[in-house]
Order: C-alpha cells, then structure tokens, then sequence
C-alpha cells in the first residue's frame, strides 16, 4: 500500500525529469522491499533488518520530507512485525536508529528542498537575464535570414561572457559577435554593456569604425569600475559586420575575433583580416587602428560568425574541431539547420562537454533576394 501510496504521489508531483531519474526516485522503495524480503526470507543469525535505516537514509537525497518520514514509519512498522517472527533481533535499537535516521533524513530532505527552490529562483533569474543579453532574433532582418546559436559551457551558469546581436538599420544589417576575456558576474556585465552600446550605436554611427569607437569607450569605462589590478584582465575579442541595403556586400570590422566563413556549394572562404584590429580595451596598448574590409557576399551564400569556443573544442585527444573542413561538407540550405547540426556534432566531437561558451550567428541571402527587399526589423 506504502508502495502505490507513494509511487502515485511522486508521479504527480514528478518535475521534467529523464526516465532513468524517474527510476531512481523509486530507490528508497525498492531497497525497503528488498531488505524486506531478505529479512523475512533468511536466518535470524543475517539480521538483514539492520539495513533498513538505510531506506529513509537514501529517501532523503531525492524525495520530499512527508514521503521520506512515511518511508521511515513503514520501516519502524517492518521491523516490529519482524520482531513476532524472529526474537533476538535486537528490536529496540533497529528501531531507534530508523527513527533516528528518518528524523535526520526529514531536516536533509527540508534542507535540500530549500537549497533546490533558491536554485530554480537563480536559474529563473538567469533565464531572464540571458533573455535580455542575448534576446531571441528575428529570422528574417531586411530580406536576410538570420539565426543564432549559444551553449554554455556549464549548464547551471546559463550565461557568460560570450555575445552577439543583429539588428536591421538605415545602413543596412548590422551584426555584432564576441567575447569578453573572463567568466564569472564580470564577463557577464562587460558582455552586456558592449551589447547595449552597440544597440545605440548601430543605428547612430554612418560607418562600422564609429561602432567600435563606441564600444571601445564602453569597455574601458566599465573596465575602471573594477580594482585597478583587475583591468588588464578585462578586454573584449569583437566582430562587426555590415550587409548595406541592396545586399552584394559584406563589411567587416575585425577586432582579434576568429574570422567569419562564407560558404557556398562546399566553396569555403575563411574571411581574415587583412589589417589586425585590436580588441575591445587594448587600442591605448597597441594603437587605435582599425581596417575594414569588403567582401563580396552573393545571394545563396551562408555567412557563419562564431566565438573561439566553436574552433577551439577538442575532443578526447586535444584536437580542435575542424570548423572549415566541417562547412565545406555541408549542403544545408537554411541557417538554422547549419547551426543544429553545429550543435550536435560539437558535442558529438567534444563527448558531450564543452570547455567554453559557445555562440554562432549564421545568415544567408536568399536566392531570390538579389535586391534590398525590407523585411521584419531587428
């Protein structure tokens, strides 16, 4: 009865959980049944009934405090009925150490619970934030289509230091992708200050080079906000991009990022700079020069901007993923499949963890928009 009682109970009240979780859950009533049956089954000399402590003991890790301390009362009742079968079993102690422990494990189980709810209020916070930071583009931004892609390292931080926005402008589609030098709470505040700035800025400045001076400005005040033994370590890898209004062109502002790809019918161009730029916070060290470059970007050609984390996952052995050769295989025709099977075979190459934050934006003229046509705005 304690069986069903308790199994329909964690059934309702069950989160999005695997069904290999939901099997562990029931544990603490499988090992009860079980030391159970061995109790009843074997000599009085085993005194197997000296395990079931262990029952509430384990409930505790993974259920609520009222079905841990009923488990704990159907072991007490367990072992008294044990007790009219087989004498000498040392009753009394059993029985004080399953109170004890099903006491013990009822404040475990409340302790858990409210240490679960403060990280779920965390976790709902995140999600807000990163909703924020890096809030959900559209798919079409003036007849060019658009998607992006983000993964972070660990799965509890949701965000990090790795950013990237595309918004539709009087100049054309502005895009921005980088990545602040860092993790933690500070990455994540210069990532969402570069991204602010650019929102403005992208709309303001007539030419990308006005974009990074702005950017550029935002980084160092907020890099002096932090002890001044901090600063060196707070500096930004940036890159922009500009498709002007009747599309043909691709402008690119590189900033110490990992160079962009295009890629068409398996053709692969890796797009480096042909002058480095420095990063974001670096221009007073190594000089404020910064070079834009013009590409031809044609209808049908898919544009592929990522962060370092994307280039340098390795797998088992150290090796990077090889990202070019990876493009020039595939024959997706939207943006959104390229970036799914991204997804999936970066985790498939890193064995399912990655050492970085990831983030990718891939875009693609469609071949029937050779012409500026005005879509949905950013």
């Amino acid at each position: 009865m304690l069986f069903v009682i308790t199994s329909a109970w964690l059934w309702r009240r069950r989160p999005a959980y695997s069904g290999r979780w939901e099997a562990a859950r029931l544990s603490p009533l499988i090992l009860t049944v079980l030391i159970a049956g061995l109790a009843f089954s074997t000599p009085r000399e085993i005194a197997f009934s000296r395990l079931l402590p262990a029952a509430p003991a384990l409930a505790a890790a993974m259920w609520p405090v009222l079905p841990t301390m009923l488990l704990g009362a159907f072991c007490l009742l367990l072992m008294i009925v044990l007790s009219f079968f087989h004498t000498d079993l040392g009753t009394q102690y059993t029985s004080a150490a399953i109170i004890a422990v099903t006491l013990a494990a009822a404040y475990g189980s409340h302790v858990r619970l409210q240490r679960e709810e403060m990280l779920f209020q965390v976790r709902l916070v995140a999600d807000a934030a990163q909703k924020v930071l890096l809030r959900p583009l559209p798919r079409r931004i003036e007849g060019v289509e658009v998607e992006s892609l983000y993964l972070a390292a660990q799965e509890q931080a949701r965000i990090g230091g790795d950013f990237y926005e595309a918004i539709g402008t009087p100049h054309g589609v502005r895009l921005l992708i980088g990545d602040v030098r860092g993790k933690g709470l500070s990455a994540v505040g210069a990532a969402s200050a570069v991204i602010s700035s650019f929102r403005e800025a992208a709309y303001d400045e007539p030419d990308l080079r006005g974009i990074i001076h702005r950017l550029e400005t935002t980084v160092t005040r907020h890099s002096a906000a932090f002890p001044v033994h901090d600063q060196p370590e707070h500096f930004a890898t940036a890159l922009l991009a500009e498709i002007p209004h009747g599309g043909g062109r691709l402008r690119l502002l590189n900033c110490g990022h990992p160079p962009p790809l295009i890629s068409d019918c398996g053709r692969i161009r890796v797009l480096e700079p042909t002058i480095s730029s420095p990063p974001l916070n670096l221009a007073e060290l190594i000089g404020d020069r910064y070079w834009v470059d013009d590409v031809a970007f044609a209808p049908g050609e898919q544009l592929l901007l990522y962060t370092d984390g994307v280039s340098e996952a390795r797998d088992h052995t150290g090796r990077f993923f090889p990202l070019p050769d990876w493009m020039r295989r595939q024959d997706l025709e939207h943006p959104r499949e390229l970036l799914d099977q991204l997804h999936r075979d970066l985790l498939r190459h890193s064995g399912g963890r990655l050492d970085d934050d990831i983030a990718a934006l891939a875009l693609r003229r469609p071949v029937a928009q050779d012409r500026g046509v005005v879509g949905a705005g950013g």
